[in-house]
């Protein structure tokens, strides 16, 4: 603890965001480049070293959070990096896309605003890149012992650097063209640029991971086949079967998921398209799904010029201030947030049927009306009550040219054919069943992230790929020196 009163010195500073103006123009992170630097060390510096850290339990990873917070506060970036990636292998990820329950978990959170400890992560993360702190580390000898891992999002990719490091031989199958699953094509550059995933990467195939992409398990190559080349699979597909609206007029035209949307933008980035085929570019968009792949939509709309952009969110408008009563210190509580697509929604005043920042709250769509050519041209929708009854009274309509679904996701997709083809046993809410250690009925194939939990953060994934990684490593030599901050049945803390 380098300054004892610097929580009450010092108040709160986050990472500034660039001018909305000039952000929207681009696709580039939404943060002032190199502004956290010369603030992180008195922010570090508010974080009092509690004997009981609370930000240890809120964060599924066990981050050593006062720890780096101290050596930040010292500028001691080595120490800090090697605290930091004790338990996190990829900071630079979870430094920018997590939510950061840690942060509300903080003590200091109990009457004052947290400390930034999203921001000061990132900086640890961003720092050692920098300085050459976070060089390959290939196993100095090798098992012998052979593991597949299917999926290269946050959980395949964790597990695999993690058994890697374990000396086994890995080979990571992704059915996209690139690597990083959700984090390639799910997540817009604006939150976080693809230059920090491959950089990933390439530590990676230093370290001897193999990767294999445009090959679907269950497709490309058989999954029975890949359980006989294999001593062990680790399936981290995530959750990708979404959820789908009932209402009348869904068959239209124009009406289309989240996940048929983002990965277009996403490759007009990468450079596979000059635009694209979905853009909303000149459209009244409306986005149904108050969450944060619904934010992802309403950052992507604005940047591609829609015509306007609304958001509906089922739940009624949180309060800017914990409700101690229902969601006491240190659960995650849902408090009223303005994301940078919010932000943006306001200041250019996308939506003027809506809240200030673009979201209905409290709404619910009824059906869809088109245009006579089988397109959408509005949305017909309610007010709902805290139990979504309708309200009466309270119909309205909404123009509607495009209207783009973020419903949040159930488990894997079945079309592939690989929970078939390997008879892993379901659960009825559509995730894969899995016991003690990660394992499913079937020997030696495991299951791990988002497919067998559920759609969840990314700091779960990454801590159930490093989780799963122990869980296999055991199976494969009889014991593990590898981490397993998590059990198959840890959920986030609630009331």
């Amino acid at each position: 603890m380098a300054d004892p009163k610097g929580f009450m010195t010092t108040p709160r500073e986050e990472w500034p965001r660039r001018p909305v103006e000039e952000r929207v123009r681009d696709w580039d992170e939404v943060y002032v480049p190199g502004a956290l630097l010369p603030i992180i060390s008195k922010q570090a510096d508010r974080c009092m070293d509690c004997g009981v850290p609370f930000c240890h339990d809120a964060c599924p990873l066990g981050n050593l959070i006062p720890e780096w917070n101290d050596l930040v506060s010292r500028e001691d970036w080595r120490a800090a990096a090697d605290r930091l990636h004790a338990t996190n292998n990829f900071p630079e990820f979870t430094g920018r896309l997590c939510p950061a329950p840690c942060e509300a978990g903080c003590v200091l959170a109990i009457n004052q605003p947290a400390v930034t400890i999203k921001n000061v992560e990132c900086t640890i993360a961003d720092r050692a890149w920098a300085n050459g702190l976070a060089s390959p580390r290939p196993p100095e000898r090798l098992s012998g012992r052979t593991v597949a891992v299917i999926g290269s999002g946050p959980t395949g990719l964790a597990a695999a650097q993690q058994l890697t490091r374990a000396g086994h031989t890995v080979a990571v199958y992704e059915k996209d063209d690139r690597l990083g699953g959700l984090m390639r094509y799910g997540i817009p550059a604006f939150k976080m640029e693809k230059h920090h995933l491959e950089r990933r990467l390439g530590q990676m195939r230093a370290e001897g991971t193999k990767f294999r992409t445009s090959v679907t398990v269950g497709r490309d190559i058989g999954a029975a086949e890949l359980r006989t080349r294999y001593d062990a699979v680790v399936i981290a597909t995530g959750a990708t079967a979404w959820r789908e609206l009932p209402v009348p007029g869904r068959e239209l035209a124009g009406i289309h998921q989240a996940m048929e949307y983002l990965p277009l933008s996403n490759r007009v980035g990468e450079g596979d398209l000059e635009r694209s085929p979905l853009s909303a570019a000149g459209r009244h968009v409306v986005i149904v799904g108050g969450g944060d792949t619904g934010a992802d939509c309403l950052g992507t709309a604005v940047r591609e010029r829609a015509a306007s952009v609304t958001q509906l969110d089922i739940y009624a408008q949180p309060g800017a201030e914990r409700d101690e009563d229902i969601e006491p210190w240190p659960t995650y509580p849902k408090i009223y947030r303005l994301s940078a697509a919010h932000e943006e929604a306001r200041d250019l005043e996308t939506a003027p049927d809506a809240h200030a920042d673009a979201r209905l709250f409290a709404a619910s769509t009824l059906r869809f009306t088109g245009d006579g050519s089988g397109r959408v041209r509005a949305l017909h929708l309610t007010e709902v009550d805290a139990a979504r009854r309708p309200l009466r009274g309270t119909d309205r309509e909404l123009p509607a040219d495009m209207v783009l679904l973020a419903l949040g996701f159930s488990g894997p997709t079945a079309e592939d054919g690989l929970v078939d083809q390997l008879g892993v046993v379901m659960e009825p809410r559509g995730t894969i069943a899995r016991g003690a250690e990660f394992a499913t009925n079937v020997p030696g194939v495991f299951a791990a992230g988002d497919a067998a939990r559920g759609q969840s953060l990314i700091v779960w994934a990454i801590a159930e790929g490093r989780a799963v990684a122990a869980a296999v490593d055991r199976y494969l030599t009889g014991s593990s020196q590898l981490p397993s901050p998590i059990s198959p049945y840890d959920r986030p803390m609630t009331v």
